[in-house]
């Protein structure tokens, strides 16, 4: 690993478009953080009046509050883009901010992947009964996934301990030393490597799904075509947000994250990886005001207790729902909680 001094060019040869980055950019981010703090500000209202009876419930629930705390560091990033704040806030973004936005960002992407997986467990093989499936264990892995998540990110902010050589142009790697240089491009690689786990597996898992269920309507009825139709919605539904929302990212971070770590990089490529991050980033930052659509759509609880808050026109259609979802059988009920 090559040292901080020689691993970038000095930042005079480089130009930068500073309208994309200084100006678009948080703006763009100004309006997803205020859209994802009234959206998951409703859904976490809405989920406290929702018994965690279900496993996947729990998961939604982390969710929520992942989604909400990486939507808290919006703010430190805007201020930072816009250079509203002092250099000690763009210092406090590479060290701090940055680091629990990508924590919150995985870890709601791992519970999307335990959800996928507890649906796969209850339709695809629901005569196997296991404690995996157990609120308890839910529970508690929830808050392994925490840890884990937390022990992956933390060194990244230990190890940025380097004093700030220009208060005009801070580089967030130039504040890391040898060994958090190693440790970041490390820990972007196991992040980068759960993401496309945890995506293959869901598409794994829900074509399963989707699979089972159809057979076994088609076996019951010979119209099936609304309980196809609505349990191809629910899971389009998060197949869709993952691939326009992370698919992107995570195929420009590996490039980007060598670009920063690794000298042999022009200036004219770091720019262009580094736009292409911002954008593909701020496409992630947008799955916070998408998953509350999610927990509409795929949660038959969530949607009922919201139908009852908003005392709106809403609550036929809630009680429509409930009552076809107790004439159906096991299969029918899960079709509306994938």
């Amino acid at each position: 690993m090559i040292n901080s001094s020689t691993a970038q060019p000095p930042d005079q040869l480089c130009s930068r478009n500073t309208i994309i980055t200084q100006q678009i950019i948080p703006t763009l981010y100004c309006t997803v953080f205020i859209a994802g703090i009234i959206l998951n500000g409703v859904s976490g209202w809405i989920f406290f009046y929702v018994p965690s009876s279900k496993s996947f419930i729990v998961y939604l629930k982390n969710i929520v509050i992942a989604d909400f705390l990486m939507a808290l560091t919006f703010p430190f990033k805007i201020l930072g883009d816009f250079g509203l704040g002092p250099w000690q806030l763009s210092v406090f973004v590479c060290r701090v901010s940055a680091v629990f936005f990508y924590v919150n960002m995985y870890v709601s992407i791992v519970f999307f992947g335990l959800i996928s997986f507890d649906r796969y467990y209850k339709i695809v093989k629901p005569l196997l009964t296991s404690f995996i499936q157990s609120v308890n264990y839910s529970s508690l892995l929830s808050v392994v996934v925490w840890v884990l998540m937390l022990l992956l990110a933390v060194p990244n902010i230990i190890l940025t301990n380097q004093s700030v050589r220009d208060v005009t142009n801070i580089q967030c790697m130039e504040l890391k030393n040898e060994l958090g240089r190693k440790w970041h491009k490390a820990s972007n690689y196991i992040f980068v490597s759960i993401f496309w786990a945890v995506f293959l597996l869901l598409i794994i898992f829900y074509t399963a799904i989707t699979r089972k269920v159809f057979k076994s309507h088609l076996k019951s009825r010979r119209n099936s075509t609304s309980v196809k139709r609505k349990s191809s919605r629910n899971i389009f539904s998060i197949v869709l947000v993952f691939f326009v929302c992370f698919v992107p990212y995570h195929i420009a971070r590996i490039p980007y994250t060598k670009s920063q770590t690794e000298a042999h990089y022009s200036c004219q490529a770091k720019e262009i990886l580094l736009y292409v991050k911002e954008f593909t980033l701020l496409l992630s930052a947008a799955n916070v005001c998408l998953d509350p659509i999610i927990y509409f759509f795929v949660c038959q609880p969530f949607r009922e207790t919201l139908c009852k808050k908003l005392h709106i026109s809403l609550k036929a259609q809630c009680d429509l729902d409930t009552s076809k979802a107790k004439r159906g059988n096991t299969i029918h009920e899960s079709t509306d909680t994938l």
